[in-house]
């Protein structure tokens, strides 16, 4: 009966967190967190490799390989210039599917702002892998031109994922387990919301998932920018 029902999803029911912010537990299966965790290992042999970007001086802990266009502190451009110069792989077009098929089931026909969410179409994914030391602080992802909802896919080890308010890095906010297959979808009003994962609990990615230990996270973006543009200022990721 439980195998039928799935009792394991009925203990993690899907959540809005914060208007605009919607958490639905073990929506990826696990052949296709496995396919994904593939492609990861494919983008990382490719020609930029991940890396942790700096930021005032400091190393994030987390390691990133960007699809699309590739992210640098305050900035996007279309060569890792703060890497080796290579062009980053194109974002393949399964990612901009599945973005589009996360959105609707996060909010329906249409999206916080109006706009269908059959529209949706996210150009640029960062791949972020976490090993069991590393952490990412409070920050707001804000070098977008576009406001379209941020997808979050996580695959691999169990991380505490902590969504705050748009004003401050502090409180308010709320935790949120995030397991492996879980999607968050983060627009409208909570766009701009600050977030981060202070923890990452080794030793829990499930048997099956592609990963024998450590966590990766695919989020999706709209950059807003024109594909003939250089680059774009903003804040920090």
């Amino acid at each position: 009966m439980s195998t039928l029902f799935g009792d394991e999803l009925l203990e993690r029911p899907r959540r809005e967190i914060a208007p605009g912010a919607i958490h639905l537990p073990g929506w990826l299966g696990l052949e296709q967190q496995a396919w994904i965790a593939d492609r990861f290992r494919d983008w990382a042999a490719g020609p930029v490799p991940p890396r942790g970007a700096r930021i005032g001086g400091h190393e994030m802990s987390v390691r990133t390989v960007c699809l699309g266009w590739h992210w640098q502190p305050y900035r996007y451009t279309r060569e890792a210039t703060d890497v080796n110069g290579h062009r980053v792989l194109d974002l393949p077009d399964w990612l901009v599917r599945l973005g589009r098929r996360a959105v609707a089931e996060a909010y329906g026909p249409a999206l916080p702002d109006g706009s269908p969410s059959a529209a949706y179409t996210p150009d640029a994914a960062l791949v972020n892998h976490y090993d069991a030391t590393a952490r990412m602080g409070m920050h707001q992802d804000k070098d977008e031109r576009s406001t379209a909802p941020v997808v979050s896919l996580s695959i691999g080890d169990d991380c505490l994922f902590r969504f705050g308010n748009t004003r401050t890095r502090g409180k308010p906010y709320r935790d949120v387990e995030l397991l492996s297959g879980d999607l968050f979808v983060f627009g409208g009003a909570s766009r701009l919301a600050y977030h981060g994962i202070p923890k990452v609990v080794a030793g829990t990615a499930p048997d099956g998932c592609g990963l024998a230990t450590g966590r990766i996270n695919i989020t999706l973006r709209t950059t807003g920018l024109d594909a003939t543009r250089a680059d774009t200022a903003g804040g920090r990721q």
